[in-house]
This record gives C-alpha cells, sequence and structure tokens, in this order.
C-alpha cells in the first residue's frame, strides 16, 4: 500500500512560504510536498484496513535536496537543505490494537531517494479493520530547517525491508 504526500496531514501544507507542491517524475505520484523552511516539522497519516494475516512494516519515502533536470541531467539543489544535522527526526508508529514502535535518525544525505523505516506491525487478520497511525516529526523551535521532498508512505511486508533497503 502506497500513500502519496497529498494523502498525509502535513503541518503548513496550505502556506507557500513553507512548502510548496513539486512536480516529478522520480515520483509514482507524479508531485511530492517539497518544505522550504519551517520551525515545526509534522507529517501524519492513518489508514484504516483489513490487513491480511501477517507483519508488516512501514516507510516514509524522503529525498533532502530538490532534484531536477538540467540540460537531460539530474541534479540536485541543496541550497535550501539546513536543519536536519541539528537534531534527528523522530518516526512513530501505532495500531488500534496497542502497538507501539519508535525510531530516530538524521536526515543526511542530499539528492538520494531513500525509504526510512519507521517500524513493523503484525496484523491477526480479524474481520475489523485495524487502523495505524504513523508519523514524522522533528519538532525543536531552537532552529529552522528545510530543503525536503516528502514523496510517500509504504506499508508492506515485512519479507520486501531488506530488498527496499538494499535498492535504495
Amino acid at each position: 500500500m502506497s500513500i502519496s504526500s497529498s494523502g498525509l496531514a502535513i503541518t503548513g501544507i496550505d502556506d507557500r512560504r513553507y512548502w510548496s507542491r513539486i512536480e516529478t517524475d522520480e515520483s509514482r505520484f507524479k508531485s511530492v510536498a517539497y518544505l522550504q523552511q519551517i520551525w515545526w516539522f509534522e507529517v501524519d497519516g492513518e489508514v484504516d484496513f483489513p490487513f491480511p494475516v501477517g507483519s508488516y512494516s512501514i516507510f516514509f519515502r524522503l529525498q533532502v535536496g530538490r532534484a531536477s533536470r538540467r540540460f537531460g541531467r539530474r541534479v540536485c539543489n541543496s541550497e535550501h537543505v539546513h536543519g536536519w544535522d541539528k537534531k534527528p527526526v523522530r518516526f512513530q508508529l501505532s495500531t488500534s490494537d496497542g502497538q507501539q514502535a519508535t525510531t530516530q535518525c538524521y536526515l543526511n544525505e542530499p539528492g538520494i531517494w531513500k525509504y526510512h523505516h519507521v517500524g513493523d506491525f503484525v496484523a491477526t487478520g480479524s474481520v475489523e479493520p485495524m487502523k495505524v497511525k504513523y508519523s514524522l516529526t522533528q519538532i525543536d523551535c531552537t532552529h529552522t530547517k528545510g530543503g525536503l521532498c516528502v514523496d510517500s508512505v509504504l506499508i508492506c511486508p515485512v519479507e520486501f525491508t531488506e530488498r527496499l533497503k538494499q535498492s535504495f
């Protein structure tokens, strides 16, 4: 399951001083959310879905910097990239049956689309849909951060986790 950045609750997304939507052929959704600069960084989402029995992983697909094409070649503009080296971002997930996971990391590889692992959860195959909430935050108002592309959230069986880590 893949959820585009348009399907996520992004703090400040409607204020063009902070965020913009940019078209790109590097996203299956043809556009991404691009953070220019903000103090309070928060991206939230949730799904209510009857997952089949199994273990699942959640990933955010992110890129530090803004990629574009010049003379047919891909280039990454890291001009507005700042603040991601001050404190780590926090990824969290929680499920309606009480499962939780939290991870943290620094975003420090400009120009590369990366799948950042939020955590894993187990679905027991109940008839009722399972609510899964996930988030990405960096709420430290002592400094601004900017220059980040948010593409999507991916939920997949854990068997694909290693393949995703190797491919990006």
